[in-house]
């Protein structure tokens, strides 16, 4: 694994602010990271990596972003099994119960997802979160 990739998708920019924190936990554990835009990798690409982050905000009536992040992980659903992952998202209403339906969708697939819960805040995040994150991003280097 050259770099860990940190996929998201970002309508206010709290996810993106989150996905830089665990890019920064990944470097602080002397690991390269790579951010992208959910457009701007495919989920075939994705799936060759052991471990990677996704992130997305809760949409709608708490539910992936539809345009783009969610036909990307129809794509990739089939080719998680034993996968390593982070996810993570910010919301501003609801009480994180897309979350909950991610995470049970990916290890249903069979992923791991490190730390057997997402990562969630509400707005941008804060000092607590922006801590989790960072050890959520060392803890993909050690697979």
């Amino acid at each position: 694994m050259s770099k860990v990739k940190v996929v998201y998708w970002s309508g206010t920019g709290n996810t993106q602010m989150m996905a830089d924190k665990i890019a920064e936990g990944i470097q602080a554990a002397g690991k390269e990271a790579e951010v992208l835009s959910v457009d701007a990798v495919s989920a075939e690409e994705l799936a060759e990596e052991k471990a990677f982050a996704l992130g997305c905000p809760s949409m709608g009536v708490e539910q992936l972003e539809e345009g783009e992040m969610e036909p990307f992980m129809c794509d990739l659903e089939g080719q998680l099994s034993g996968k390593k992952v982070v996810l993570f998202g910010s919301y501003g209403w609801g009480n994180g119960e897309w979350m909950d339906d991610w995470v049970e969708r990916c290890e249903n697939a069979g992923a791991e997802v490190i730390g057997r819960e997402g990562i969630i805040c509400m707005g941008e995040p804060d000092d607590d979160v922006n801590d989790e994150l960072i050890e959520a991003g060392k803890n993909l280097t050690a697979v």
